[in-house]
């Protein structure tokens, strides 16, 4: 009897698996990127096609992490992103409901527009690039769906990651070289550790309902690489400001969709930046 089936082996699919493995018969799920995780199956699926191995494990609770999330992408590849993170969300509640389980589903701040920050859960929501849209919808299939079920939201997720950078390892590598690096100071958000996220994502496994699940603390992205450079000893002279209209992307962003995490306080500890990244050194340098 399988307890916990994380569907999806990226950061937060990894973290979710060691920090449940520790109390819990955890299952995990990969598409492109086969890998093990000791002390857990590991099962190829992909949700877009078939979840018919849902059925086959009848887990007590799914937590869905698998998502198209390069935005620049899903504004350009709206049939893939739709599959992904609409279909199936879809696929995976359908099955949830089938068998009773608990579905979790990981959204994302991207949901709302930007003009207001520190948004609460009962906030109106109002993408504004396809990514949010699909996630949304994504949302809305899980809530039409199952009865049982958590959507948690959360925001610029980072941790150690040995398959793929996220903006704290990629800060890090650049300084780590030397190399001067812009970084936006008009974009606001609330920085998320991973391994943080999982702990605040099992403790609401029997809650119901949307909760923001996220760092508890707001910032734009070029002081939270001067934080990245004090917490690992870096150079901070070598992150330049600019603001966001000197980039080039293909999908506009939400100049502040930072969350308010009080709801969640409730049951766990949302980490500041520092305390993440003092966490995240505290967890040892995968990367070198």
């Amino acid at each position: 009897m399988i307890d916990v089936l994380v569907i999806g082996g990226g950061l937060l699919g990894r973290a979710l698996a060691l920090a449940s493995k520790k109390n819990f018969v955890t299952a995990l799920t990969y598409n492109t990127n086969p890998f093990e995780i000791d002390g857990c199956e590991t099962h190829y699926m992909d949700i877009t096609k078939s979840v018919d191995l849902i059925r086959r494990l009848k887990p007590n609770y799914i937590v869905l992490t698998a998502a198209m999330t390069n935005v620049d992408q899903c504004e350009v590849d709206h049939e893939g992103a739709w599959k992904a993170n609409a279909i199936g969300p879809k696929n995976v509640a359908s099955a949830a409901k089938d068998i009773g389980s608990k579905l979790i589903y990981v959204s994302t701040d991207y949901v709302f527009d930007g003009k207001q920050g520190m948004y609460r859960e009962g906030d109106l929501t109002m993408p504004i690039n396809y990514y949010g849209e699909s996630k949304l919808a994504g949302e809305r299939f899980v809530q039409e769906i199952c009865q049982n079920f958590v959507i948690a939201r959360t925001s610029v997720l980072y941790g150690w990651n040995p398959a793929r950078q996220n903006f704290v390892t990629w800060v890090v590598d650049e300084m780590r070289k030397g190399n001067r690096i812009n970084i936006i100071n008009d974009q606001y958000i609330s920085p998320t550790l991973s391994s943080n996220l999982a702990d605040m994502i099992l403790c609401l496994r029997d809650q119901t309902g949307i909760f923001h699940a996220s760092g508890k603390e707001r910032i734009n992205r070029y002081d939270f690489s001067l934080k990245i450079a004090r917490v690992f000893g870096l150079d901070e002279s070598l992150a330049n400001p600019i603001t966001s209209d000197k980039l080039t992307w293909k999908a506009r962003r939400p100049v502040d969709s930072s969350l308010d995490t009080s709801l969640v306080s409730r049951l766990s500890k949302p980490l500041n930046v520092e305390e993440g990244l003092l966490a995240m050194v505290e967890q040892g340098d995968e990367a070198k």
